[in-house]
């Protein structure tokens, strides 16, 4: 039975660790390539093709954005909005400064190392009280 329970007190430190670690990278290329995002303030207006987004970009020029009826919801319908828009890119926008797959990226490394550093410690707890 101790050597059961060892080994799979073990199994969990490595599992927790070393996929913690992988999705921790990975959540570092999906922070890297999500780019630089700038606070703007946006102006809502009904369009021909639905609910636009309207701001000014930093080289002075008007850029737009489709909203979905969710985002619109999300900003209470008001007609002037902080929004964040992607520096470099014309007509590229979300509602949140940080994107939702990396926060879920970043979570889920958090957890498993969170995992494996319980396992660790059981793994110590276990040592002392059998020695």
């Amino acid at each position: 039975m101790d050597s059961t329970l060892d080994a799979v007190v073990e199994i969990f430190a490595w599992t927790g660790f070393g996929l913690g670690a992988l999705i921790a990278g990975v959540a570092l290329v999906l922070f890297l390539l999500d780019g630089t995002w700038v606070r703007v303030q946006a102006v809502v207006e009904e369009g021909e093709h639905g609910v636009l987004a309207r701001w000014f970009g930093e080289d002075g020029g008007v850029n737009e954005a489709p909203l979905s009826a969710h985002d619109h919801a999300a900003l209470g319908g008001r007609d002037m909005v902080e929004v964040y828009a992607r520096r470099g890119w014309m007509n590229r926008m979300r509602t949140t400064p940080g994107s939702p797959a990396v926060r879920a990226a970043k979570l889920l490394s958090l957890g498993l190392i969170g995992v494996g550093v319980v396992a660790l410690i059981t793994s110590w707890i276990l040592l002392f009280v059998r020695g």
